[in-house]
């Protein structure tokens, strides 16, 4: 029987220039001072961990997690890459605004990242003129994308990857309760993000009609959703609801679910993986404070085993942290924390999450 390896990166938000963060709540002993530059993240950074070193390598940022990569050999890398990867300085009026320059590309290049998912709400920071040179940095990088275009069409179009047991087809949508904004949606003559404007049967019948113009027989079909809020372990009954829809009328294989910032429940529905939230998987807020209790500081790297049929099979999971810009190991007593939260997190769906050893969990059902 034939398997296919995946590689599920959360939200990826590296090699930025922050214009400015604005807080969150009235209360300032939950937040640091308003930042206005990539610069002065490193600086709260560096007091909460030390120097962190500057000019080095593309593939610094991933530290111990790409000896794990390599390990594991995943026949198809995916990652949500939450930034515009541009020089544009058409700063959209919103309060936080992202972006990587392009000669940072080398990042994304040094994980071999084959598939980055664009339907978020910073893709277009920068504009239409930044979504743009974003699509032409990262194909010319060899990274494929999904869920943004210069029209609707090509916002719908999946990113095809080609294994040696198959296809791959990865479609990617974004919902505003993730802070995307509506005039971001792609149109027939506008670039900008497949916007999945509800979570209605409507909506699964476009995102089907999509999927089946594209599918061929032994294709695995994945869906990238940005959803959600960034905080929080509850699964909203709408998004359970809608994810189960994909599975059960637009033939999604995976869904591969993101937008907060720490990892969330899962379930297996009719054989098939929901993944409700990924967390972050490498972002620059490690000096910000105020929302301790959810470990943001650990990561998760994702490996689902599929069958022919895109049915799971396995799903092991890295878990990793990070301090200085780049991941690590983490310690044993972190690796059994994070278990407890994601299994109680999972454990209405039928699920358990188990160590398999290091710093390994897998999922039992």
């Amino acid at each position: 029987m034939h398997t296919l390896r995946l590689m599920l990166c959360g939200d990826v938000m590296t090699g930025r220039g922050i214009d400015q963060i604005m807080p969150q709540s009235s209360d300032p002993a939950l937040f640091e001072p308003v930042v206005r530059s990539a610069k002065e993240y490193v600086t709260l950074a560096e007091k909460r961990y030390g120097t962190i070193p500057r000019n080095v390598e593309p593939d610094y940022i991933w530290g111990d997690a790409l000896p794990l990569i390599k390990q594991v050999q995943p026949d198809v890398r995916i990652a949500n890459l939450e930034t515009a990867v541009t020089t544009s300085d058409d700063r959209q009026r919103k309060g936080i605004n992202y972006r990587m320059h392009p000669a940072n590309v080398t990042c994304l290049q040094a994980a071999e990242l084959d598939v980055c998912t664009l339907a978020n709400n910073h893709v277009l920071d920068w504009g239409k003129q930044g979504l743009r040179e974003t699509l032409d940095v990262l194909q010319n990088a060899g990274i494929q994308t999904a869920g943004a275009g210069l029209d609707l069409n090509a916002a719908k179009a999946p990113a095809i990857h080609q294994t040696g047991e198959g296809r791959v087809l990865v479609f990617a949508g974004g919902h505003p309760d993730s802070g995307i904004e509506p005039g971001w949606a792609a149109t027939a003559s506008r670039p900008g993000v497949r916007l999945l404007r509800d979570f209605s049967s409507s909506t699964v019948a476009s995102i089907a009609q999509t999927i089946q113009a594209q599918r061929r027989d032994g294709d695995v079909v994945v869906y990238s959703i940005h959803w959600g809020g960034n905080w929080g372990y509850d699964i909203s009954q709408e998004h359970q609801a809608f994810a189960r829809m994909l599975i059960d009328e637009a033939g999604v294989d995976l869904v591969f679910g993101h937008s907060s910032h720490h990892p969330r429940g899962m379930e297996v529905y009719n054989k098939k993986l929901i993944l409700y939230g990924c967390g972050d998987l490498i972002n620059d807020y490690e000096g910000i404070t105020g929302y301790e209790q959810f470990r943001p500081d650990l990561r998760v790297l994702y490996f689902p085993l599929l069958n022919q049929h895109g049915d799971l099979k396995g799903l092991d999971m890295a878990v990793l942290d990070t301090a200085r810009f780049t991941l690590h190991r983490p310690a044993p007593e972190d690796v059994g924390w994070l278990r407890e939260r994601m299994a109680e997190a999972s454990r209405e769906s039928g699920v358990d999450v188990r160590s398999k050893g290091d710093n390994i969990l897998e999922l039992h059902w």
